[in-house]
């Protein structure tokens, strides 16, 4: 597997970019069904959250790959390939491992040591199974990835430093407006992050939960869980004048909560209860910029959280954790290397029977009179001998095979043995690729025509 990561995050991309960009709808699987279709890749996965969207693709040549996906990035997503290209990051075999392992270990995240990442991605591959875009080498990486962030978050305190994105918000609204507790919360939104936000915001002990969502049945159950109630989603502008807390996380193309409507919340409500505030955790954004300019509310948004972010000081265990990374990043590499070397050696084993078989049927054609005793005898030494040969040259070329440039040494054992190269193929189960190895974790240049 040649894997390439073509992607933009609140790292490279201002936000008003990466919202624009945001997949909505069923874009995310028609740009992974585009993406599969591309005559570069032989598979492709799709990781988009609220602050990242990232294509993870096996493609046969680099350069090729990087144009086709930044261009498909650009369609599926309406933003301008020129305006795009610019805040793209591009990641190549190890480097994009080591990138996607990162990813799992919250490295990467606006929120250092958050662990929601590790659902997101393992809904990023259930997405490509679920649409045959993955096959077993992007299925091998992800679940990889899981484990490593598994690893990462047992074995370090990375945990004591990450918050989720949630957690950080209410940590930035209490800041403003004090804490939680005791007040009158409302929730718009019912999927993973609106879940965890509700399921926090009883934890913190807040004195009213009210949860909206456009689909009734997932409301309820939700808030049932809670002990929560529910509004209908058309009644959030007047459950806001009631609220002392909105967070909003939908899946809304457009705005579900404009600044007209926070106006009149405001207007609506006891002026000694305090400030409006407002979180917003959506992409594209739920709650009106605007609101930022409304007296008498506070919002905190995704923006705002990464400037927060932005300012916070590095975890204590984040060097342990990039160890974790580097440690998995070549094991994983050996093992890919390694694996890449068995059909060889399985073809030369292959090939070393078929000459013992040969051989004993032509001594059985020169003395047909031998005792089967005897004979049974000469073959076992025939194998014996056969298969000491070869252990020693097949034992060391595993080996080396695990080391940076190992494909080398399987090429050369073809060479040697002037092994079929069908017969290979019919061992690994698919055609051996060549691709290039240019251009490996740079930023993107020119979506058209390579990296800098």
């Amino acid at each position: 597997m040649s894997l390439l990561v073509v992607g933009l995050s609140h790292r490279t991309t201002p936000v008003g970019v990466l919202e624009r960009a945001s997949l909505t709808g069923d874009s995310r699987q028609l740009l992974l069904h585009a993406s599969a279709a591309s005559a570069t890749v032989a598979e492709a996965a799709l990781l988009a959250t609220c602050n990242r969207i990232e294509l993870y693709a096996d493609v046969d040549k680099f350069h090729a790959g990087v144009a086709e996906l930044s261009t498909l990035l650009s369609r599926h997503s309406g933003v301008d390939l020129d305006e795009l290209t610019a805040h793209l990051y591009v990641h190549y075999e190890d480097r994009a491992v080591h990138h996607l392992f990162s990813v799992a270990c919250g490295l990467d995240s606006m929120v250092v040591g958050e662990g929601q990442i590790l659902g997101q991605i393992r809904d990023a591959l259930s997405l490509a199974q679920e649409e045959h875009t993955a096959a077993r080498g992007l299925n091998e990486l992800f679940q990889q990835a899981l484990r490593v962030g598994k690893r990462a978050h047992s074995e370090t305190g990375i945990d004591r430093a990450g918050q989720s994105l949630v957690t950080f918000g209410l940590e930035q609204v209490a800041a403003a407006t004090g804490p939680v507790d005791g007040k009158r919360a409302l929730v718009v939104g019912a999927g993973s992050m609106s879940s965890l936000a509700a399921a926090t915001l009883g934890r913190a002990g807040v004195a009213d939960l009210v949860i909206a969502n456009r689909t009734p049945e997932r409301a309820e159950r939700l808030a049932a869980g809670l002990g929560a109630r529910t509004v209908a989603f058309d009644k959030v502008p007047e459950a806001m004048a009631d609220a002392d807390l909105v967070i909003s996380c939908t899946g809304a193309a457009g705005l579900v909560i404009d600044a007209g409507q926070v106006r009149d919340a405001v207007r609506h409500r006891d002026p000694a209860t305090g400030p409006l505030a407002l979180l917003d955790l959506a992409m594209p954004r739920d709650i009106d910029a605007e609101a930022h300019r409304v007296d008498g509310a506070h919002l905190v948004d995704i923006e705002s959280l990464a400037d927060a972010a932005a300012d916070r000081p590095g975890a204590v265990d984040v060097d342990a954790v990039r160890t974790i990374v580097a440690q998995e990043v070549d094991a994983f590499g050996a093992a890919q290397r390694a694996a890449r070397i068995t059909p060889t050696v399985v073809a030369l084993r292959t090939m070393a029977s078929d000459v013992v078989l040969s051989e004993l049927d032509r001594l059985d054609g020169r003395l047909p009179d031998l005792d089967p005793r005897s004979r049974a005898e000469i073959a076992q030494t025939v194998r014996r001998v056969v298969d000491k040969l070869l252990h020693a040259p097949t034992v060391r070329v595993k080996q080396l095979a695990g080391e940076p440039g190992g494909a080398s040494y399987a090429e050369a054992l073809r060479e040697l043995f002037d092994l079929d190269p069908s017969a290979v193929e019919a061992v690994s189960g698919a055609p051996a690729r060549t691709a290039g190895t240019e251009g490996a974790g740079t930023q993107v240049a020119a979506a058209k025509g390579g990296a800098r």
